[in-house]
């Protein structure tokens, strides 16, 4: 009997179902894989936004990766919401035995709408302590200007040199990295593959989709990345496959709406995660 490759999200829960640990179970199962959940956080929110968010006791955290740990042969790991430093503490310990599986941190900091998913003292916990088990970061051009302490430049607020940062990984070992270009001014969006340890820069362009409802991109292409992963492609090739089928469900996103009580042109509903099926 032929099993799927199994994969761990490690995120907080939306229940709007756009986003956290919903979202990659919809990207994980449509790009082939088995998905399991670990939940650090519930949050209310819904197409307009993040309303509040509860972060759960790191105890629970721990013993839900104890559980899934000691059952599953896991082939890849997909991290998404931490929300604080002690979480983040038990994910370090319970994934330290688990070195040869690739692990995709989506360095979640804000939400889309402005709502902050991580505590400020955290960052550096993630930073010193939880890069160097990682083997892909994912942040976006605000993240990467923050993970840098540089977000107070206004010059660098919509763009960031990929030649710069991929100096700075090099120079402070970071893991690789996927620096996305969704909030960038180029005609494209351009992300940029940056290999540290091959001084390697490579570039992912596709059509700039101006779609309303683009709610959850960061969860489902990290969670694609780490399929790939976990299927045995190459870290080029697995952000090559989930790059295209990011593209897919956000130029689709429309035609995967659920119903809503009134129009509204502020609303940000999620993607077309099962486009192909």
């Amino acid at each position: 009997m032929k099993s799927l490759p199994t994969i761990l999200t490690i995120a907080g829960s939306d229940c709007s179902a756009g986003a956290g640990i919903q979202a990659d179970l919809k990207s994980i199962h449509a790009n082939g894989g088995y998905a399991l959940t670990v939940a650090t956080a519930v949050t209310a929110q819904n197409s307009h936004g993040v309303k509040q968010v509860y972060a759960l006791p790191a105890e629970q955290v721990k013993a839900q990766l104890n559980a899934i740990i000691e059952d599953y042969k896991i082939a890849a790991i997909k991290i998404g919401m931490l929300a604080n430093a002690q979480i983040m503490e038990v994910v370090i310990e319970c994934l330290k035995p688990l070195q040869e599986v690739p692990i995709v941190l989506d360095t979640v900091l804000l939400s889309s709408s402005g709502k902050p998913l991580l505590e400020e003292n955290a960052v550096e916990v993630m930073v010193n302590k939880l890069f160097p088990l990682v083997t892909l970061i994912t942040p976006n051009i605000p993240e990467m200007l923050k993970l840098l302490n540089l977000e107070s430049n206004q010059a660098t607020k919509s763009s960031l040199e990929p030649e710069f940062v991929l100096k700075q990984l090099k120079i402070k070992k970071w893991p690789n990295c996927l620096l996305k270009g969704g909030h960038s001014q180029e005609e494209q969006a351009i992300d940029y593959l940056l290999l540290a340890a091959k001084n390697q820069a490579i570039d992912y362009a596709s059509p700039r989709i101006k779609a309303q409802h683009n709610h959850g991109t960061g969860c489902t292409l990290s969670s694609a990345i780490a399929t790939q992963l976990a299927k045995g492609h190459s870290i080029e090739d697995a952000v090559n496959e989930a790059k295209s089928y990011l593209f897919k469900t956000l130029k689709t996103a429309h035609l995967a709406q659920p119903k809503y009580n009134k129009a509204s042109e502020e609303r940000h509903g999620g993607l077309n995660h099962f486009v192909d099926i």
